[in-house]
């Protein structure tokens, strides 16, 4: 065998094995979805909180109830909990066992967070369309089909930066705190507190280049049609650079934690 269908099959076999975890893994969330539910209901009232008050700050501006509905639907498909998945693995020591498993660690975790999203949007989907109608949501299909990439790239970016933040609790106890600070600053920095567009502009041009804008406001910003058409391949290039260094951060971090834990008898 060449050394290109060598590595086909690897990738091939990569991907059969992440579709089996998401499989597993959404049964497994299906007996726990009351509580997927109360998760769902829990990363919804921020925005709506938004919705509500700049609503009523900016009144009569439609893309207000429009960035704040897609704002929801995009935090229930990027929305990460490897600090329940992967740093209570660490702390409960079945992370010793995914570690002797002949596959990237990382793929069952990717599953799981695939999953909990897939589940989140399922029932997510009729109070999006509610609070849509309420609130007169107003959509083309050009603004939405320019925000599918931004979508994508931004729950693979706030994947990879939960991953890394959680990988801490390999030196420390209190990871959850950790990624509990991402979060606010995801929360601060990321669109969700106030649209990025209703910032002045030289705190725009600074928001859009930090991480957190990326991993939320951006592809609500782009669905709403806050941001110029011209300018949403610049919002993918941004997104794709920070991917790649969160990855390289993240891979850097992941060796570090497994010598770690390695070394003191993990």
């Amino acid at each position: 065998m060449t050394a290109t269908s060598v590595m086909a099959t690897q990738v091939e076999r990569l991907f059969r094995l992440l579709g089996l975890g998401i499989w597993r893994s959404s049964v497994q969330w299906w007996s726990f979805r009351t509580f997927v539910i109360t998760l769902v209901i829990g990363q919804a009232v921020t925005p709506l909180l938004g919705l509500f008050v700049w609503s009523s700050a900016v009144p009569g501006n439609p893309t207000v109830a429009t960035y704040y509905v897609v704002l929801l639907g995009v935090q229930l498909m990027t929305v990460s909990y490897e600090h329940h998945t992967l740093a209570n693995g660490i702390y409960g020591g079945d992370f010793a066992i995914e570690l002797t498993k002949p596959r990237p660690v990382v793929l069952d975790y990717l599953a799981t967070n695939l999953a909990i999203r897939l589940w989140h949007l399922l029932f997510g989907l009729p109070l999006i369309l509610v609070v849509g109608w309420l609130a007169g949501l107003s959509l083309t299909a050009g603004n939405v089909l320019f925000a599918v990439p931004a979508v994508l790239l931004a729950a693979a970016l706030r994947f990879v930066f939960t991953y890394t933040l959680a990988i801490t609790a390999v030196w420390t106890q209190r990871a959850h705190g950790v990624v509990g600070i991402g979060e606010s600053l995801i929360f601060l920095l990321g669109g969700s507190a106030a649209p990025l567009s209703f910032l002045p502009q030289p705190i725009q041009e600074v928001g859009r280049l930090l991480p957190f804008w990326s991993m939320l406001g951006a592809p609500a910003e782009i669905a709403a049609g806050n941001i110029a058409r011209s300018e949403v391949t610049t919002v993918y290039g941004v997104q794709v650079a920070w991917l790649i260094v969160l990855s390289g951060l993240a891979a850097f971090v992941w060796r570090l934690g497994v010598r770690r834990f390695t070394a003191v008898g993990g």
